[in-house]
């Protein structure tokens, strides 16, 4: 029985999901740690119950209107949370910052900077104070003029337009055209104006090879395409556009990151000549504090900021406000950030960076008494950075809060004051409190998935290390922080690349491997030689790869419309199996029919996706089930259409593991199935929309996809921390895939920060030794057992120690 007083929060009948009947006491003022497989219900009890009846009570406690919104978000299916206190949720954002983005916006500390020049800067004799607003560079008040506060312009050159000078137009000289029709289109225009698209482009005319490149013309013409066997071509308007209008176009508004990754490889940037780079106007940089301008202070190092504002002196204004930037500043320094500078654009982030400057803002409110509840705060993170944030967390329970955390971290669930650990398998074989207590007391709960991981110390097995079977090799790598490094990738085998957060991993991996190989399938068949790129010197050993797979963490879909069914194509069977049904052709249902996406079969109340957004004007708008079809996505006349006692909306809420049983007579539908299921996703429902999937989950699901094609030639898989958001089970599972593509003869390369798999693979590239300015290095390449011993590495005594554990 609770009192006022009572020391713990009391959940009692938690139905969320695939909770069972759950009852738990969590005491209050500790760091408690929800741990479990992938999809057990550990974050439907900490985010779906305890934090969404906060919410709950939050919304009741406010306006009428927002009362009245409480019907249409719903309230947490449970029948009793008492001793709850308010409640501040820090879930994972999955969004990628735009190139605006920086470490001083992600932070606000650049707000309180700007509001620090606006008061108390050292103004030119007769000017006018300026709002805080002049000094920012994404105001039309403080952008400068010519580069829009950008700091930089864009410009290209015939050498990075038409690498090799050799091939004729027709040949693909023009590198940064696009491939498909589009390109073809762009060079029939060009012969259907009079140019030589088939004449060696050396051989052209500087006056011609200046106006196809650069001209801002674009020319309509009439093409007569070239007519192929069995198919009519008609002649049409073909517009021209220059190789740099295409470019520029493409950088500027495409909103596809691979187009303008493309894009970019084809562009020098400079900065700015009116601002130099400062993105700020003349009037912003004429003000000045402590003998800088705004400029030269958000171009530090943040630690070298701070020691600046420390003897900076001035006014009490002054005073006050450097007083209360530098404690903000503190506690990003603290999470390992100093390096950073607040300048620093978001998208040259790392996840790990990107995620604790986000924690660091939400910790300095120094809210007191309430519950934080926290999605995976080590995702993404070094062992060497979790040590860091453990820390801030510990003093954030210390100033009288309770830090409640989803983690899969052994290291984080070990520094527990309790454990509430959920299973003991996902989805309808999860759901139960298996623990909850000191994690002591899960040694003697033999169903527990997460028990082996904590405790069992037993020594190593022995793994053979593959030998592999080629090497490709980067020289002169220059791209973001990594300068002048020369790596070498091995073929045929599997490659773990680690180091701390921001030391440039992915930008070794993720973009400089990946960009070089992706020229190499773009360039021509017959092209013998290496593709040259603007991020490393030379490439060698491209020609060993035949097909390049990028699997990354980017959400499947931005919307409840986009699912796991819909992107694996397993939809396309599904609906055909319903077109098929005898109801379905005695009223001319065709399978479109059956699709949310379109008219006819869905619910035109939310336009066929289950939910409707809910605006709450003081808060971020919400989406809540659709009061006409509760979520169903279709209208009546079609849920009568059954298929095996199922209509289409029971079928998209099946499990991948459910619906492997109910399609195992379908071949095209089973496979799909089974390869979800071998990447360890048979948890997840067939429509679960894409905005509930973790960054783990949507690149399992790629993966999944992938592994459904037919496989030609050597693949290289590149993936970007697999293992993120996954319990070492599902761990497990995965690398048993992972292997199984190496033992096929692929190469698996992967960025990771788990030491368990870093300590299973073949090879390992680790880099540092630090972040930012201080990292960028290799400083140890070799087998697990090498790098384990390097002298200097952040990451070899954690590598050590898990080569000692099983």
């Amino acid at each position: 029985m609770s009192t006022p007083h009572d020391p713990y929060v009391r959940v009692r009948g938690a139905r969320e999901h695939n909770l069972q009947d759950v009852s738990v006491d969590i005491p209050r003022d500790t760091l408690t740690v929800f741990t479990g497989v992938s999809g057990s219900g550990k974050s439907s009890l900490a985010f779906g119950t305890i934090y969404a009846e906060a919410q709950r009570r939050y919304f009741e406690s406010v306006a009428p209107y927002a009362r009245r919104l409480i019907h249409q978000v719903g309230a947490p299916a449970v029948g009793e949370v008492t001793g709850l206190p308010p409640a501040v949720s820090l879930e994972q954002r999955r969004s990628a910052p735009g190139a605006r983005s920086s470490v001083g916006t992600v932070t606000t500390l650049s707000n309180f900077l700007r509001m620090l020049f606006s008061r108390a800067g050292a103004y030119p004799a007769g000017a006018e104070p300026l709002d805080s607003d002049a000094f920012s560079p994404n105001t039309a008040a403080g952008a400068c003029p010519r580069c829009h506060g950008l700091g930089l312009v864009h410009r290209t050159t015939e050498e990075l337009l038409v690498p090799d000078p050799s091939l004729s137009i027709r040949d693909g000289a023009i590198a940064a055209w696009p491939g498909a029709w589009q390109g073809k289109n762009l060079r029939d225009v060009l012969d259907a104006l009079g140019h030589d698209i088939d004449r060696p482009w050396r051989e052209l005319g500087a006056e011609e090879r200046e106006w196809i490149l650069f001209t801002d013309e674009q020319p309509v013409v009439t093409v007569h395409p070239v007519r192929e066997a069995g198919r009519i071509q008609r002649p049409y308007q073909g517009t021209y556009m220059s190789a740099r209008r295409y470019v520029m176009h493409t950088f500027a508004d495409s909103r596809s990151r691979t187009l303008r990754a493309k894009a970019e490889r084809f562009l020098t940037s400079a900065p700015c000549p009116s601002c130099h780079g400062s993105r700020l106007r003349p009037e912003a940089l004429a003000v000045t504090f402590a003998g800088r301008t705004i400029a030269e202070l958000a171009a530090l190092p943040l630690t070298s900021l701070a020691e600046l504002l420390r003897t900076a002196g001035g006014s009490e204004t002054a005073r006050v406000l450097t007083a209360d930037l530098l404690a903000r500043i503190g506690t990003v320094t603290e999470l390992g950030l100093g390096y950073l500078s607040l300048d620093r654009t978001a998208p040259t982030l790392s996840s790990g960076e990107l995620q604790r400057l986000r924690l660091a803002t939400q910790l300095r409110s120094g809210l007191f008494g309430v519950v934080y509840v926290l999605d995976e705060p080590s995702a993404g993170l070094h062992p060497a950075d979790t040590e860091s944030l453990l820390g801030v967390l510990g003093r954030l329970k210390e100033a009288g809060n309770s830090v409640f955390v989803v983690e899969h971290q052994m290291d984080v669930v070990r520094r527990a004051d309790w454990l509430v650990d959920v299973g003991p398998l996902a989805g309808e074989h999860g759901g139960r409190v298996l623990h909850s207590g000191p994690p002591a007391g899960l040694a003697g709960v033999a169903e527990s998935a997460t028990r082996r991981f904590l405790f069992d110390e037993g020594p190593a097995p022995v793994r053979e290390v593959r030998a592999p079977s080629g090497w490709l090799r980067l020289d002169g790598v220059d791209r973001h922080n990594v300068r002048g490094v020369d790596a070498a990738f091995p073929l045929g085998v599997f490659t773990a690349v680690t180091g701390v957060s921001g030391s440039g991993k992915s930008t070794l991996a993720g973009q400089v491997l990946a960009g070089v190989l992706a020229d190499r399938q773009a360039a021509p068949a017959d092209r013998a030689a290496e593709p040259p790129t603007a991020w490393c010197r030379s490439a060698r050993g491209l020609a060993a790869v035949d097909r390049l797979v990028q699997v990354d963490q980017r959400p499947i879909g931005r919307t409840p419309r986009s699912n796991l069914a819909t992107y694996t194509g397993l939809f396309d069977v599904v609906r055909k199996l319903f077109a098929a049904t005898d109801t379905a052709r005695e009223r001319g249902y065709k399978a479109g029919r059956f699709s949310f996406n379109v008219s006819g079969g869905r619910c035109e109340t939310c336009q066929g996706e289950g939910f409707v957004s809910v605006e709450l004007l003081f808060l971020p708008s919400t989406y809540a089930p659709c009061p006409d079809c509760h979520g169903a996505r279709y209208n009546p006349r079609t849920l009568e259409v059954t298929l095996r006692g199922l209509d289409i909306a029971q079928v998209l809420d099946l499990t991948v593991e459910s619906a492997a049983g109910f399609f195992a007579d379908t071949p095209a539908a089973e496979r799909s199935l089974r390869t979800l299921l071998d990447v360890g996703l048979g948890y997840l429902r067939l429509g679960q929309p894409a905005t509930e999937l973790s960054g783990g989950e949507a690149q399992r699901i790629k993966l999944a996809a992938e592994l459904q094609r037919a496989r030609r030639g050597h693949t290289l898989y590149l993936l970007d921390e697999p293992t993120t958001g996954l319990h070492p089970a599902d761990v497990e599972v995965l690398m048993r895939q992972l292997h199984g593509l190496v033992d096929a003869g692929s190469t698996v390369v992967v960025v990771e920060h788990d030491m368990a798999v870093v300590a299973g693979a073949d090879w390992v590239i680790d880099l540092g030794p630090g972040g930012g300015d201080w990292g960028g290095r290799i400083m140890a390449a070799g087998t697990p057992a090498e790098v384990a011993r390097a002298a200097g590495s952040r990451t070899a005594p954690y590598l050590a120690a898990a080569l000692r554990r099983p």
